[in-house]
């Protein structure tokens, strides 16, 4: 009798297949957006160029390409965000498959689904979100 206690204990909480299965597809469908993004930006970023000032006024050139630049390093700023989203939702799948996902890294409790629909790639719950400071 005892053992059988002892191996309750040792059992995890997770979510079911059908719910990880959910996420699976959420997560997925978020990826293919995600990949779009990040192909968007790449293509504005070496197309930055396509709209040149070489034809215009010295100082319209000179604030023409201080605008550029800022745009270029905007866009590589959201290029390597949406590299690091893409790779979180990637952990997230791999999570998926290990049944460890939606389990909060710290506590050890279920992330609420209401939390995992809006961000899926999430590792902690609130609580300890905010414990982070």
């Amino acid at each position: 009798m005892a053992k059988k206690k002892e191996e309750k204990k040792e059992e995890f909480i997770r979510f079911s297949d059908n719910d990880l299965l959910m996420f699976e597809n959420l997560i997925k469908n978020k990826l293919i957006t995600a990949r779009e993004d990040l192909d968007l930006l790449r293509s504005s970023l070496s197309h930055l160029d396509d709209n040149s000032t070489d034809d215009t006024s010295p100082t319209f050139k000179m604030m023409e390409d201080g605008s550029e630049t800022l745009s270029r390093e905007e866009s590589a700023q959201l290029a390597m965000r949406q590299e690091k989203f893409i790779r979180h939702l990637e952990e997230a799948l791999i999570r998926i498959k290990n049944k460890t996902y939606g389990i909060c890294r710290e506590t050890g409790e279920l992330i609420p689904k209401e939390r995992l629909m809006l961000v899926p790639h999430a590792t902690l719950s609130i609580a300890a979100k905010n414990a982070q400071g």
